[in-house]
Parts: C-alpha cells; sequence; structure tokens
C-alpha cells in the first residue's frame, strides 16, 4: 500500500514538473517503472504472506472464539442457576419468615389461650381445692412473666396444668379423697378428709369432731362445714370419707336449698329490716284497719223501717191522720225512724218547715255515719308517701355503707337495700286495702243516707196528694240506688235533702 502512495505521488510529481520533457524522462520513468514493479511485487508478495498467515491465523482463532463462546454460554447458564437459585432461596427466606410469623402468632395465641385457661380453671376450682393445686397454678400463672425462663420451659408448666385438669376430670367422676383442712361454723380450722364427687365436696375431720358439706363462705378463705342437722347423716358422711366407700348424702339441688332456706324470714324479722318508718305506716295501718272494722260493723247493723210500717205510716200521712202518723214514726227504729219522727212533729206545719226538719235529721245522720272515714282516705294517701319515705333513707344508708366499706362486699349493703324495698312494699300494702276499704265504706254511708233521702221525698209526696194511692212497698224488695236518684227528680226541693 505504501508503494502504490509512493509512486502515485512520484508520478504526479513528475507529471507536474516537466510535462514538456516527456522524452527526458521517459528513461527515468522506465526505471521507476521498474522499480515499482518491483516494488508491487514484493507488495503482493508480503500481502500474499500476510494473507496466508491470517489463514494459518484464522482458524485458531475462530476456534478460541468458538470456545469463549461456549464458556460464555456455559456461564451465562451458571448465571442463570444461579440467579435462580438466588430467587429461589430468596422466595425461600421470605416464606419460611412469613411461617416464622405465623408460627409466632400461633404461639402468642397459645400463650394467652393457656394463660386463659390457668385463670379460668383458676375460678372453677372448689374451694376445697385450692390447696391442692395452689402451687402448680402459681408455677402456671407466673411461668409467662419469667424473663429468664425459656418459652419451651413456659409450654411445659401451662401443660403439666393441662394434663392436671384433665386428670381431674377423670377423678370427679369417680369421686377423689384428699388431704385438707376445713374450718367449722365456729371458725376453727381443723385438718381431715375431703370426698370429693362431681359438684358436691364432703369433709369429715381427723378427731371426729366435724362432718358436712364443705362449701364456701363469703369472706372466708378456708372451706366452710356446714353441718348437717340429722346426726345420722353427719356419721354417714364420716364413716364414708373414712372407708372411702358407702351411703352418703346427696343434695339434687346442690346447695340451693340450704341457701334459700338461709333467706326465709319470720314476719317479725322482715317488719324489722324495714327501719324506723316501719313504726308509723304500722300504726296508721292498724289504725285505719280499727276504724274501718268499727265503721263496717256499725254500717252492717244499722236499721231500716219494715215496709208493712212504712206503709201504715204512709197511709195515715195522706189520710191526714197526724195523730196517728205520729204514733207510726215513734215505733220506728233507726235513723230512718228518727227522720219521720222529726217530719211528723211538724206534720200540719207547712212543707218548707217538715223538709227542714228532716233535712237536719239527714245532715245529723250522714256526719254521724261519715265519722272517722277520713281518717282511712288519710292512711291510703300517706302510707305510700312513708314507703317512699323509707326507700329514700334506706338508699342514703346503703351509700353510707359504700362510702365506708366500698361495694365490694354485696351481703354488707342488703340491710339498705332491704330497708328501701321492704317500706316500699308495705306502703303498698297499707295504701291498697286502705283505698278499697275507704271507698266500700264511702258507698254504703252513701247508699243509707240515699234511702234515708228516698223516704223524706216520699213522705213529703204523701203529705202533698190528696188522694193518691198508697205506694206499693211490696213490688220493690228494698230501697236502692237506682229509686232514689229517679226520686230525685219527682220535686224540686228534694236536692235540699241530698
Amino acid at each position: 500500500m505504501k508503494l502504490i502512495l509512493a509512486l502515485t505521488l512520484t508520478a504526479s510529481l513528475s507529471l507536474a514538473q516537466n510535462q514538456n520533457a516527456v522524452s527526458v524522462s521517459n528513461k527515468v520513468f522506465a526505471s521507476m517503472n521498474s522499480k515499482l514493479d518491483a516494488r508491487l511485487a514484493e507488495s503482493l508478495r508480503e500481502l500474499s504472506e500476510l494473507r496466508t498467515k491470517i489463514a494459518e491465523q484464522k482458524i485458531p482463532m475462530s476456534e478460541k472464539l468458538n470456545h469463549a463462546e461456549a464458556v460464555l454460554s456455559q456461564a451465562r447458564v451458571e448465571y442463570d442457576d444461579v440467579r435462580r437459585d438466588l430467587d429461589n432461596r430468596t422466595l425461600t427466606v421470605t416464606t419460611i419468615r412469613k411461617e416464622i410469623e405465623q408460627r409466632a402468632r400461633e404461639k402468642d395465641y397459645l400463650t394467652t389461650l393457656l394463660g386463659e385457661y390457668v385463670r379460668n380453671f383458676e375460678t372453677r376450682l372448689h374451694i376445697c381445692e385450692i390447696d391442692r393445686y395452689k402451687q402448680i397454678v402459681e408455677d402456671a400463672r407466673l411461668a409467662p412473666e419469667a424473663a429468664d425462663l425459656h418459652p419451651d420451659g413456659v409450654f411445659a408448666f401451662q401443660f403439666n396444668l393441662l394434663e392436671e385438669s384433665l386428670t381431674r376430670v377423670e377423678e370427679l367422676a369417680g369421686g377423689t379423697l384428699f388431704h385438707g383442712r376445713a374450718a367449722g361454723e365456729d371458725g376453727l380450722v381443723k385438718p381431715g378428709e375431703f370426698l370429693f364427687l362431681g359438684p358436691i365436696a364432703l369433709f369429715a375431720s381427723d378427731d371426729g369432731s366435724l362432718a358436712g358439706v364443705a362449701d364456701q363462705r363469703l369472706g372466708s378463705l378456708e372451706p366452710t362445714v356446714e353441718p348437717f342437722d340429722d346426726r345420722t347423716m353427719a356419721e354417714m358422711t364420716a364413716q364414708t370419707v373414712k372407708n372411702r366407700r358407702g351411703r352418703m348424702p346427696f343434695d339434687a339441688s346442690l346447695g340451693n336449698a340450704r341457701k334459700i332456706e338461709q333467706t326465709r324470714e319470720t314476719l317479725k324479722e322482715h317488719i324489722a329490716k324495714g327501719g324506723a318508718v316501719m313504726y308509723p305506716l304500722l300504726g296508721s295501718a292498724a289504725l285505719a284497719a280499727l276504724i274501718a272494722t268499727v265503721k263496717w260493723l256499725t254500717l252492717a247493723f244499722v236499721i231500716m223501717p219494715r215496709r208493712s210500717r212504712l206503709r201504715a205510716f204512709s197511709q195515715a200521712v195522706r189520710d191526714k191522720n197526724f195523730d196517728q202518723a205520729c204514733e207510726l214514726a215513734k215505733k220506728l227504729s233507726g235513723p230512718a225512724g228518727r227522720m219521720l219522727r222529726a217530719g211528723a212533729q211538724r206534720l200540719g206545719q207547712s212543707r218548707e218547715v217538715v223538709e227542714e226538719a228532716m233535712y237536719e235529721v239527714v245532715m245529723d245522720v250522714r256526719f254521724q255515719l261519715n265519722r272517722m272515714l277520713p281518717v282511712v282516705a288519710v292512711t291510703a294517701s300517706c302510707a305510700p308517701l312513708l314507703g317512699l319515705l323509707g326507700t329514700v333513707t334506706g338508699i342514703i344508708n346503703t351509700f353510707k355503707l359504700i362510702t365506708v366499706f366500698g361495694s365490694g362486699d354485696v351481703k354488707m349493703l342488703s340491710s339498705g337495700i332491704s330497708e328501701a324495698l321492704i317500706t316500699t312494699e308495705f306502703g303498698l300494702i297499707v295504701a291498697i286495702p286502705s283505698i278499697l276499704m275507704y271507698a266500700f265504706l264511702s258507698r254504703k254511708v252513701k247508699s243509707i243516707v240515699d234511702k234515708l233521702e228516698k223516704l223524706a221525698i216520699q213522705m213529703l209526696n204523701d203529705l202533698m196528694f190528696e188522694q193518691a194511692p198508697p205506694p206499693d212497698y211490696e213490688s220493690g224488695k228494698e230501697l236502692s240506688e237506682t229509686d232514689s236518684e229517679q226520686n230525685n227528680h219527682i220535686e224540686a226541693p228534694a236536692p235540699a235533702l241530698g
């Protein structure tokens, strides 16, 4: 390539310097041409050698290239495998992490569940079993809070309690006997044996002085034995606990019957729980009952004249035989006789005078019959108010006890609550009968007064009519309130008697 360039440059220079001296330079050109041919031939030889070398080196380099490509392909395969394995490992790590988190949540849930089971197990234990399972329950309860304890150890304590609870269930089905302590009604704690069968726990002391049903008493940390009233049942319990077999008493109500029996009280005890308000309440009730009884007997024995005598008196008034009417009126008894005698003594005078005389007697009778009845009405009105007063005082006492003792002990607050409810109860018990008695007695008084007014109106009518037929007392069995209301419209002056 260099030779060709040099030749070209030389030819160009020669042509440029001397175009006119062609002939002179032909020799030079020939000489240069031969040199250039020689160089061209040399260049062609070098080119051929170079091509030969290239051909000789191309195959090994191609082989090297193929080998490199094969190595690269293998490297790519290995890279893909490594990348795939890395992705798989990353996915595996993620899955493992998720599984670890899930197992951690399951562990926390199981720990919480077992902790809840421990608490529920402790609350479901009978009072006589607390000492028996005290250490196991305490270890299982405190295990999650121990910082130096491995989680396997926590589960070990909790599963130990679980196994003990399953063993306890199996024992309850057939009964179990274990040693323990219980207190009697006198408060003395004695050692002995418990026979625990289902929900029933029987206890017999070692010295044989205490035997009965063991149960929990409010405010006591020891099981309390409630002895039997029957000595035979106590001996039966002691022998069964001692011999581990035999006949034993069984309470189908699980102690509820005994508790219900303890809540029963006499009327005197029930009244005493009502507090100081019960005294005026019962006093007013007794006074109202006494007055109502006396008034009922008084009204029951009010005598009304016979119809035959009333017929004769009415006929004498119609016949204007005033002397005979006075004599017949003297024979009539009761408030009706008093009223007719007062009217008969003024026969011959004006109607207004007779009417006023009888009206005076009717008013006096009405006053006598209604006497003391307002006491019953006042009792009916005041009894609920006294009951409400007792309710308020009972609630006040309850809040005082809450301030002093708190609200944890309900039995301590029962006195104030009982006072509030009992006074309300007796207030209604007194008020309702009082209202009924007052309504009945008032209606009875009104009935008697209405009958007197009817007799007075009939006498005035007999006095006014000249030739009217005598009244038919046989047609009506009694002087009813309906007749009284109808006869009130016969004469205009009649309302003056009512």
